[in-house]
């Protein structure tokens, strides 16, 4: 099976590249490298033996969409391409409304155009806001976005639920993620931030590389067990497994059908949980200081993983401890 994987030289996308080859399956990368960088494609040949076929192009060019699913004979879509900083999106938000939603719509004209049925979407548990009760279920009520970012996700959500509904032939899954972390354990490919990093684990190690100051944790005084932010960590690599997991159960279905799934550990870890067991099982020389509750920051949130297990099939096998090894393995290699 020749799968598409838009965004394929990101982060999760080059991970999932390398669960699709270890499942038998043939990744075909678009990406117009607007937020990834060609050593991507390097580290993969050093895993995988030879470099997938990549296209330099942005998938909200339907024409270009169109070629490359026919000329490739796609059996299957993966689609990452998306902007993805929070941040930005809140001071730029025409611009992550624009491609976040213009390229799934492009996508999914293509994908009809060429007879492409099936179709895997990278989604994120940003849907869910600050949830009223963990863990959090599929059939957890979404909230108002806290960001244009994650409204793009909950809108794209929208659009596969009602394109399956008016009975387009589109076999779909959206999978939420939770908190992706670590690298692939040869250190060849893993989270290329660009500037300051936004997520938790590259700041923490570039900031145990010397690279950048002590870790602030924001805020002591929340209403977990130990007054820090609590999430779901996942190993990158377990999440690229899930979207392998995916194809195989759209590979069941000939029917028009959509299907939202949580992709998480099932467990929360606090912030503070995570720095002391990077300090406990990576380097001693990480330090961290405290500061005040940053705005829009979720309390706590982490995965119900009974549909993911039943549907999918899927089970996050990696730890904490293991993801946090590798996310250091990879800085070592960049530094």
């Amino acid at each position: 099976m020749n799968i598409l994987v838009t965004g394929g030289a990101g982060f999760i996308g080059s991970h999932t590249c390398v669960a699709l080859v270890e499942a038998g399956l043939n990744p075909i990368i678009v990406d117009n490298f607007s937020n990834a960088n060609r050593s991507v494609l390097q580290g993969l040949n050093r895993i995988l033996g030879k470099t997938p076929v990549c296209y330099e192009v942005d998938c909200n060019n339907l024409e270009q969409m169109e070629h490359i699913l026919q000329k490739e004979a796609i059996d299957g879509v993966i689609h990452f391409a998306a902007y993805k900083a929070v941040g930005e999106s809140v001071a730029e938000p025409i611009k992550y409304y624009e491609n976040n939603i213009g390229s799934l719509i492009t996508v999914l004209k293509a994908m009809e155009k060429t007879g492409v049925e099936k179709l895997v979407f990278s989604s994120s548990c940003t849907v869910y806001g600050q949830p009223d009760v963990v863990p959090v279920t599929e059939d957890t009520p979404r909230k108002p976005a806290e960001s244009p970012y994650g409204n793009t996700k909950a809108i794209c959500e929208d659009v596969l639920r009602d394109l399956v509904q008016s009975g387009a032939s589109l076999q779909a899954v959206s999978l939420r993620y939770f908190n992706p972390i670590g690298a692939h354990s040869s250190a060849e490919i893993g989270e290329l931030p660009i500037g300051v990093p936004a997520n938790l684990i590259p700041f923490v190690t570039q900031s145990a590389a010397g690279l950048r100051p002590p870790v602030t944790i924001f805020g002591s005084d929340y209403n977990t067990p130990d007054g820090t932010c609590i999430r779901d960590y996942i190993h990158v690599m377990d999440l690229a497994e899930a979207h392998v997991k995916a194809l195989a159960f759209l590979q069941n279905h000939s029917k028009t059908i959509y299907e939202t799934v949580n992709v998480g550990t099932g467990k929360g870890s606090s912030v503070l949980e995570v720095l002391e067991t990077f300090r406990a099982t990576v380097t001693p020389m990480l330090q961290f200081v405290w500061g005040n509750r940053r705005a829009g920051d979720v309390e706590a949130t982490f995965a119900s993983v009974e549909k993911v297990e039943t549907c999918l099939g899927w089970r996050a096998k990696r730890p904490l401890e293991e993801a946090l090894q590798d996310a250091w393995r990879w800085q070592l290699r960049l530094s």
